[in-house]
């Protein structure tokens, strides 16, 4: 059997899609952890979709901080 190689484009587009995606779930959990929103945490915890669900929670459904 011959051996398959993924090209060195393909591998570096995946680690990046990689590190993208723990970037934004690491901020979006602690931001959901921190603003006690269980369920929020558990469906960014559960759920990957390449930090798309990250991003929209970050922008849309965090809790507000009140300014002084």
């Amino acid at each position: 059997m011959l051996g398959f190689f993924w090209p060195l484009w393909l591998i570096c587009l995946f680690f990046l899609i990689l590190i993208w995606s723990a970037v934004w779930k690491a901020i979006a959990l602690w931001k959901a952890g921190r603003n006690n929103q269980l369920g929020w945490f558990v469906a960014l915890f559960i759920i990957n979709t390449a930090g798309l669900l990250e991003i929209i929670y970050l922008l849309a459904f965090q809790k507000k901080i009140k300014e002084r």
